[in-house]
């Protein structure tokens, strides 16, 4: 919400949480590299639609999508 159109955000948001709960553990859940997670997720990351999804289905998160609310 405080920021909509940067990815940016939302994905150092979610390596916040992948490192929070173990990088290590990540990868083994996701399939992924420990160091392409830290790459993707990290300030200058942008990752792919795909690493996204997987990382939020490992760390049992999920996207909603909906219409714009008016501001």
């Amino acid at each position: 919400e405080q920021a909509p159109d940067d990815a940016a955000v939302f994905a150092k948001a979610l390596g916040d949480i992948a490192r929070a709960r173990g990088m290590m553990q990540l990868a083994k859940d996701t399939g992924l590299t420990r160091e392409g997670l830290y790459k993707s997720l990290g300030e200058q990351g942008n990752p792919s639609l795909s690493t996204v999804m997987k990382v939020m289905h490992a760390l049992g998160l999920q996207m909603h999508i909906g219409p714009q609310t008016a501001a």
